[in-house]
């Protein structure tokens, strides 16, 4: 997939304003700092599409992204370390939650791992969460560019092993990205440009 076209169409903390086009949507998440702006940026070959900042937890609404004029990339802000009080952060997670569970466009979320940290208990309890809720949702490991290789390796198979442990039959399906060097770029948007073949040919909604 070629992306030719990527519209900022509105940022906001109410799933009910979210936009009433019925185009498929795939949400990025991950923890605060897991690199999701230079990500979204790198997909998109824009520079500033997603507000990268040195400040964990910058992302605090649901940012609608129209790509190619037929599907919605989300940005949602991250899970975690978010240097905000309790009482906003329960309002994130409220929002997120609300998103996940109530949005009919939703065909895919990608949960964002930073690879050069083995599992984290934060990032195992996220997917739990979206595998009993029953939410699609692929891995797309970032920052592949700081470890080696057989780091990489040893790190997905902590998190293969953590999962497995945690009831998982199997490892959901997963990408090695980096924005700097533009890894895994082609491989995620070939996912996507699959995903919505499919969508558009057996949904009559889409």
């Amino acid at each position: 997939m070629k992306i030719n076209t990527a519209e900022f169409i509105i940022s906001n903390s109410e799933v009910a304003k979210c936009p009433q086009d019925f185009l498929p949507e795939y949400a990025f998440i991950g923890r605060s700092n897991v690199g999701k702006s230079s990500l979204i940026n790198m997909l998109t070959n824009h520079k500033n599409l997603a507000k990268t900042s040195g400040r964990p937890g910058k992302t605090q609404l649901i940012n609608h992204f129209k790509i190619n004029n037929n599907w919605f990339l989300v940005d949602l802000p991250g899970y975690g370390y978010a240097k905000v009080s309790k009482k906003t952060k329960s309002v994130f997670q409220q929002f997120i939650t609300d998103y996940f569970e109530t949005r009919e466009q939703l065909v895919c979320a990608f949960v964002l791992i930073d690879i050069r940290h083995e599992a984290q208990a934060i990032d195992i309890e996220f997917m739990s969460y979206m595998g009993e809720s029953e939410i699609p949702f692929c891995i797309i490991f970032t920052k592949a560019d700081k470890i080696s290789k057989v780091k990489i390796d040893s790190h997905v198979a902590a998190y293969k092993k953590q999962m497995f442990a945690n009831n998982w039959e199997e490892m959901p399906h997963y990408f090695v990205t980096s924005a700097t060097e533009q890894t895994g770029k082609d491989d995620v948007l070939s996912y996507i440009d699959e995903v919505n073949q499919e969508v558009f040919k057996n949904n009559s909604q889409f």
